[in-house]
């Protein structure tokens, strides 16, 4: 099998040495000529690309558009797998599935990832532990499908979640387009300054990916709108209900209001299947 991945960022270049770390040859295409010289004298990738009829699988690591734009002007070898790693699966699907394609096109969502970027980030271990969710269509092969499985079952994922790409714009708006957005307007407060002994665990969580890139999150947020609206105004919603308690001085109705969400947390955490999703354990222990 020969697989090539273009665009060679953290979670491209993580998908290489995961991959070479399996046995795998991989080859890397990538449009800044550093960032490919730097793949090719690490060892992160055994060739460049230069023509991409040659692979069987082709995995693309670009923010959305750029994605699109590669694979409308990319040549693929007739009945190859194409797969993606874009945070975002309805917008994506649309514009795949708009024309005929001679490939066979898989679309997946990596959760793993840091606040860095580039390929210095990259790590073989990155997916160790991590979920993948592989996105089903009408459209999707079956063959196709059970390969990518296969490639993150040797990458070092210990789950796969099979679901629409409906479901999976709703849960990630939700999961992690709504933590970022809050984390961006948590640091905007002038009480950040001067926080040395001041700050745990807590502080660190809320604020480690308030620096990620604004240009790539702008694109994600921007193509799923509805979903993430919803999120923002149910986020709403609940801090103006604490904001309306603590201004009262109303301690029974804070209490309340707060203890409304420790019971959801923990109704949450006993919920252990969808309907909507299919889990698929790649690896025998967690």
């Amino acid at each position: 099998m020969r697989i090539v991945v273009a665009g060679l960022g953290i979670i491209g270049g993580s998908i290489c040495m995961s991959l070479k770390r399996a046995g795998y040859s991989v080859d890397g295409w990538n449009r800044s000529k550093d960032t490919l010289q730097y793949a090719l004298d690490n060892g992160i990738i055994d060739g460049k690309a230069e023509s991409f009829t040659d692979y069987d699988v082709a995995i693309i690591a670009l923010p959305p558009e750029a994605t699109i734009d590669f694979i409308n002007k990319a040549a693929f070898k007739d009945g190859a797998i194409v797969a993606d790693a874009c945070g975002i699966k309805g917008w994506m699907e649309e514009r795949v599935y708009a024309r005929e394609r001679n490939f066979r096109y898989v679309g997946c969502h990596p959760m793993a990832g840091k606040e860095t970027s580039g390929i210095k980030s990259a790590s073989a271990a990155l997916f160790d532990g991590a979920s993948i969710v592989v996105v089903e269509a009408p459209q999707t092969d079956p063959d196709a499908y059970n390969t990518i499985i296969g490639l993150a079952r040797v990458m070092g994922f210990r789950l796969a979640v099979k679901c629409s790409s409906e479901v999976h714009d709703r849960k990630i708006a939700y999961t992690s387009q709504l933590c970022h957005i809050i984390s961006n307007c948590y640091v905007k407060n002038d009480e950040i300054e001067n926080c040395l002994g001041f700050t745990g665990g807590s502080f660190r969580d809320m604020t480690r990916i308030s620096r990620v890139s604004p240009d790539m999150w702008t694109s994600l947020y921007m193509k799923n709108t509805d979903a993430l609206l919803g999120d923002i105004d149910n986020l709403v919603e609940n801090l103006v209900k604490v904001r309306d308690a603590i201004a009262a001085g109303d301690e029974t109705e804070l209490e309340k209001v707060l203890a409304g969400g420790v019971e959801r947390s923990r109704q949450a955490t006993e919920v252990k299947y969808s309907p909507e999703t299919e889990l698929i354990r790649l690896q025998d222990k967690a």
